[in-house]
């Protein structure tokens, strides 16, 4: 992953079918600084954080792709039905899941979700894009 390591919101690949789909998990960690204003009192990992968990990891499935070469500067461009059912806290582990519906030159379609505790807490569809190796 491109992303410096406090940034970064997949601690571990525990499935992967190269170019085509991958899960990824992330434990919350009670001493982001972030969390203490999200929300006092009741800290939750941020909606948009979950979105970009979920792109970093159908990013790394994605640009994994045997048979195609990876794209520079990929980054997410579109963010398509997406639906935040649920939170994380501190201490709990995001099951993130992402399955790539679609490839058209530097752009890249992803279905994703994301449980925690075996419940869903989001769902949708990403487009990612990156510079052609033209």
């Amino acid at each position: 992953m491109p992303h410096g390591p406090e940034f970064r919101f997949i601690d571990r690949l525990v499935e992967l079918d190269p170019g085509r789909s991958g899960v990824g998990e992330h434990t919350v960690r009670a001493d982001w600084p972030f969390l203490r204003g999200h929300f006092p009192g009741d800290p939750l990992f941020p909606g948009v954080l979950l979105v970009e968990a979920a792109a970093q990891l159908a990013g790394t499935v994605a640009q994994c792709d045997p048979g195609i070469p990876a794209l520079p500067g990929l980054k997410l461009t579109a963010i398509r039905s997406v639906k935040i059912f649920g939170s994380a806290r501190p201490g709990e582990t995001l099951r993130v899941s992402a399955r790539i519906t679609g490839r058209l030159a530097n752009l890249i379609q992803a279905a994703v979700n994301i449980t925690v505790n075996g419940q869903l807490i989001l769902r949708g569809d990403l487009t990612l894009s990156g510079q052609g190796t033209d």
